[in-house]
């Protein structure tokens, strides 16, 4: 039965999506040649689209630990959608996506219970497919039709097109006027109709306003809406030119008609200033798009000259988590080339200290910022950085354990053999490290890291942001807490002195080692006054002592 555009429509259409884009990732990549073709906009759309779920799941998860029954309202569910979008959007598509859901975001957060309630989130529904369509063009610089901005207007106007129907059978009407203009693409652009394919940013759209269609209808995805696939395939199955011959015929990297690099990166500026660098950036390349709102955008422009997009970045506000690729050429040939090594492990830090740490311990690195967790695609991606026949991916987080079991499932799809030790902690990747042996069979070296990072007791001390009841009972704001296997088992006000706690009641069960990771904030003479302690207190027990950097948590204790 049609079900209530409320939160859990919201989570049930990102799950829905994430499915849809994950069965269609492939084939979206491959029909991908424009702007670039590069093949990537259906990896794109997915990442894009799992970080959106993830921040989605996570605003159910902070709810439920304020009570039994707890669930966000619909404001806050899609403002967790389109921020997780932007902070997650990759690509050209996936940008415009974020903008899509943030523009409809803008209508479902200001409407009220009425709105939604009652049957009529069909009026609701097609008000925020409209502002959805409208933020969508002014985020691009320079709109082409025969683009995902052209499926996009065509749903919001089917959308229209059905006045008093309910959300269920507005989202289908988007859905179906998506497909249609999906299907007009290769007649509106050129480089289409000569690859004979439908543009891949309004295939991926499609899929996602299918699983809408799907979530409001109160039913699952089937094959009736798995998108206009036949239409995709049937050029290249009736002698046309295969997307792959497009790399070289229309514009692709290499042929000096299309910039060389894609940059891409999150801006903390104000209004104005993103104002003056749109200017600089479309003055400097192509397939600018600048979307997001309240002192936070997600930049994406293709330019020859990758470190003017970045300094215009820097001119405008604070620009982080940068991302330059390279389109093709020399570098991407060098990568084919290159003999795979028979091992390498990949891990996932927080803190430039640890990344360093690891780097030099021959792992490669995935550097994350606290609060941004990694999604799937970044760890594939890194396993294919590593170039190896054989993988060992070391999560460090127990929150990530899915993300690296996705990862690893896709690695091994590509012939890469990959195993997932599951680590909880920075200081069990620290161990498991340790015992790596490149040389041995890798089932051995597996079960020598494995065993070093299960025997590696965690803990993690941290500051209160506010009041809340822990395992250890009621903590202020600003209280010290000490965090043992990820439960709070001590409260304290001072650093060194509820750290000294913790490792007291830590190596009371044993221990002959003691790591202490340090955050950049916390000085030196922390990590004296705990060395001091543990050889005073705790005969035969040795101390190492690393620095973690600005993004690692004040201190991080492993005991082994």
């Amino acid at each position: 039965m049609p079900h209530t555009l409320d939160a859990d429509a919201v989570r049930t259409w990102c799950a829905l999506a994430l499915d849809a884009l994950g069965r269609a990732r492939e084939e979206i990549d491959a029909i991908n040649v424009y702007p670039v073709a590069d093949g990537d906009t259906g990896t794109n759309l997915y990442l894009t689209v799992e970080s959106a779920a993830r921040a989605v799941d996570a605003a159910f998860d902070g709810h439920a630990t304020t009570g039994p029954g707890s669930r966000p309202g619909l404001p806050e569910a899609v403002r967790a959608m389109a921020h997780g979008a932007l902070i997650g959007a990759r690509g050209n598509s996936g940008t415009i996506l974020a903008q899509l859901l943030r523009g409809m975001a803008e209508v479902l957060t200001s409407a009220g219970d009425e709105d939604h309630h009652g049957g009529t989130g069909g009026a609701l529904l097609r008000r925020a497919l409209e502002r959805a369509v409208e933020s969508a063009y002014e985020g691009v610089a320079r709109p082409v039709e025969g683009t995902v901005l052209t499926v996009a207007a065509a749903a919001a106007e089917a959308a229209a097109a059905v006045p008093g129907a309910a959300a269920a059978e507005t989202a289908r009407a988007a859905y179906e006027g998506a497909r249609t203009a999906l299907e007009a693409t290769p007649r509106q652009l050129d480089v289409l109709g000569k690859a004979g394919v439908v543009d891949a940013g309004g295939r991926g759209l499609v899929e996602v306003l299918g699983a809408l269609s799907s979530a409001l209808a109160g039913g699952t995805p089937g094959p009736e809406t798995a998108g206009p696939a036949p239409l995709a395939t049937r050029a290249w199955t009736e002698g046309a030119h295969h997307p792959e011959g497009c790399r070289a015929d229309f514009g692709g990297a290499g042929t000096g008609a299309e910039p060389a690099f894609e940059v891409i990166y999150l801006l903390e500026a104000a209004d104005e200033a993103v104002a003056r660098l749109r200017t600089c950036l479309d003055a400097l390349g192509e397939s600018l798009v600048v979307v997001g709102g309240d002192g936070l955008w997600n930049v994406h422009v293709h330019v020859d000259d990758a470190g003017a997009a970045v300094e215009a970045g820097i001119d405008a506000g604070r620009p982080h988590r940068i991302r330059i690729t390279h389109f093709g050429g020399a570098a991407q040939e060098r990568t084919r080339t290159r003999e795979r090594v028979q091992r390498a492990v990949v891990a996932v830090v927080r803190g430039e200290g640890l990344a360093t740490l690891c780097t030099e311990a021959g792992a490669t690195v995935v550097a994350v910022r606290p609060g941004e967790p990694p999604a799937s695609g970044e760890l594939v991606q890194a396993v294919r950085r590593a170039h190896a026949r054989e993988v060992v991916l070391l999560p460090n987080d127990d929150d990530l354990r899915h993300t690296a079991a996705a990862a690893a499932e896709q690695a091994r799809a590509e012939g890469v053999r990959v195993a997932v030790i599951p680590t909880r902690s920075p200081v069990q990747g620290i161990a498991a490290l340790a015992v790596h042996e490149p040389g041995r069979r890798f089932d051995e070296d597996v079960v020598a890291m494995t065993s070093a990072a299960g025997a590696t007791r965690y803990a993690e001390l941290a500051v209160a942001e506010r009041q809340s009841w822990t395992m250890a009972g009621v903590c202020q704001a600003g209280d010290v807490l000490g965090l043992i296997d990820g439960d709070v088992a001590v409260i304290g006000q001072d650093l060194a002195a509820t750290a000294g706690t913790v490792l007291d009641r830590m190596l009371a069960a044993g221990g002959e080692m003691v790591t202490l990771v340090l955050g950049d904030e916390v000085p030196d003479a922390v990590a004296d006054r705990l060395e001091r302690h543990v050889r005073d207190a705790h005969l035969a027990v040795d101390t190492v002592v690393y620095r973690g950097g600005r993004q690692c948590a004040p201190l991080l204790i492993g005991i082994e």
